[in-house]
């Protein structure tokens, strides 16, 4: 209790310092929504979205994150949790979630409360990080012990595709997984990432990234100004998503049966986000 009181009291200090340093800039600034699917660059949108604090009154830090599951329990909270979490936010804050597109959530972000964005991953190397994250990254995740407890990664990889039906905590395919986060794709008022992007195409995902929050508002920064500071607050060390810092890693780890029953479960979802045309990959 007096940790999380003391974390408030910084954060407010802090947002209050930026404030006073950029006093001449307008303080009515839309919170900036970081929203991801897990595994799929949760970090490094954290980084970028802070770079703003640079050429304005942002917070310098995020101001808290929440997750549609309890990470230790696996326990799925329940839907008013994410509209209090939602309400909780003011302008200025920075935060990131994993945060289902329900009917209500979807009201909150997209309205003049917020600037969201929605990053995303090609799902083939999301379960592949799923299965070095659970593994070897954290201990406290709820399957930890029953990862480390399969005979290889062949085997590991197998569940992060299919779930698991074996025990009462939730764990689907990961079509079904992907599935309550489609929704945000729907949406104008939310700018969608591929990671990939991001390290391909890194300039000009960044300039989007800046655009989407100067068609909102005017910041007095200069646009090289800003899209420098958004670059230079990457810090890959720090993101775990950055495990390899490449892109299609799954091919080194699909076996033939890998790639059979992903296209069974989840085919129609690497086209729906562009990632193939059709199944024949």
């Amino acid at each position: 209790m007096l940790k999380s009181f003391l974390r408030s009291t910084v954060y407010h200090a802090e947002k209050g310092m930026q404030r006073l340093r950029f006093i001449s800039q307008s303080a009515n600034l839309p919170a900036l929504l970081g929203i991801s699917f897990p595994k799929s660059g949760t970090h490094l949108l954290d980084q970028i979205l802070l770079g703003f604090a640079n050429v304005a009154p942002y917070a310098r830090r995020v101001h808290s994150f929440y997750a549609e599951y309890e990470g230790e329990s696996g326990k799925k909270r329940d839907p008013q949790q994410a509209l209090n979490w939602l309400d909780s936010l003011r302008p200025r804050d920075i935060a990131s979630a994993h945060l289902f597109a329900r009917p209500e959530s979807v009201a909150r972000v997209c309205s003049e409360k917020f600037a969201p964005y929605f990053i995303f991953r090609d799902p083939r190397d999301v379960v592949v990080s799923h299965v070095f994250y659970v593994t070897d990254m954290e201990a406290r995740h709820v399957h930890h012990e029953y990862y480390k407890s399969l005979p290889d990664f062949d085997a590991r990889l197998k569940v992060s595709i299919l779930g698991r039906t074996d025990t009462n905590i939730e764990f689907p395919n990961i079509a079904e997984r992907f599935a309550p986060y489609l929704g945000w794709l729907d949406h104008k008022e939310v700018l969608t990432i591929h990671f990939e992007d991001l390290i391909h195409h890194r300039e000009a995902t960044l300039t989007s990234i800046m655009d989407h929050l100067l068609s909102r508002v005017t910041l007095q920064a200069p646009r090289q100004l800003i899209l420098d500071s958004l670059e230079a607050s990457i810090n890959p060390k720090k993101s775990p998503t950055f495990r390899s810092g490449k892109t299609g890693e799954w091919k080194k780890h699909f076996t033939n049966e890998h790639k059979r029953i992903f296209k069974e479960v989840a085919g129609d979802l690497l086209v729906k986000l562009g990632y193939e045309k059709d199944n024949n990959w």
